[in-house]
C-alpha cells in the first residue's frame, strides 16, 4: 500500500517579496544588499593520478622462490648422496658375499710332511692330584666352611679327600 502525501494549505510558506523591492528597502535603510560580486569559481583540481605503490610482496616472492629453489636442490643432492652411498654399500656387501662363498668351498687338507714327524714333548707342569668329592658325607662338620658356595647353588661345604 502506497501512501500519498498531500500538502495541506496550512503548511505552505509565504512567498518571499520580489528582489527589486528588497533592494530598494535596503538602500533606503542604508544597507547594501545588492547583488554580490561574483567570486571566481574555485579552480578545479586535476584528477589525482594513482601513485605506483611499491609493495614488498614482489621482493618477498622472489626471495621465497630463491629459498624454495635452494631447499629443493639441497634435498635433491642429499637424495643423490644417499642413493650413491646405498649403491656403494650394496657393492661392498656383494663383494663380501662373493669372497665368503669363495672361502666356503670345501677343500681337502694338505698332506702332512713326513720328513719331520710330530714328536710331542712332556709338559713341565706338575700333575694334578685327583680328589673324591665325598658326596656321601653329610655330618655337621662338613657343613661348616669358611667359603660359602651359595652363588653356585650349593649349600654348605663338602669335604674333599684325595684319591689314592
Amino acid at each position: 500500500m502506497e501512501r500519498t502525501v498531500l500538502k495541506s494549505p496550512e503548511r505552505t510558506l509565504p512567498k518571499s517579496p520580489p528582489k527589486d523591492l528588497t533592494l530598494r528597502y535596503a538602500k533606503e535603510e542604508g544597507r547594501d544588499i545588492g547583488p554580490k560580486p561574483r567570486t571566481p569559481k574555485p579552480v578545479t583540481k586535476e584528477n589525482t593520478k594513482p601513485v605506483d605503490v611499491k609493495l614488498h610482496t614482489q621482493q618477498r616472492a622472489a626471495k621465497r622462490a630463491i629459498f624454495n629453489y635452494t631447499v629443493a636442490t639441497k634435498l635433491f643432492l642429499t637424495e643423490q648422496q644417499k642413493k650413491q652411498e646405498e649403491k656403494l654399500r650394496k657393492m661392498l656387501e656383494e663383494e663380501e658375499v662373493r669372497m665368503l662363498r669363495k672361502e666356503m668351498i670345501p677343500r681337502a687338507q694338505l698332506m702332512p710332511l713326513f720328513d719331520r714327524p710330530f714328536l710331542p714333548q712332556r709338559s713341565s707342569r706338575p700333575l694334578t692330584v685327583p680328589r673324591e668329592p665325598g658326596l656321601g658325607l653329610t655330618n655337621s662338620k662338613s657343613w661348616t666352611c669358611a667359603v660359602p658356595y651359595n652363588h653356585l647353588g650349593i649349600h654348605g661345604c663338602y669335604a674333599f679327600k684325595a684319591i689314592k
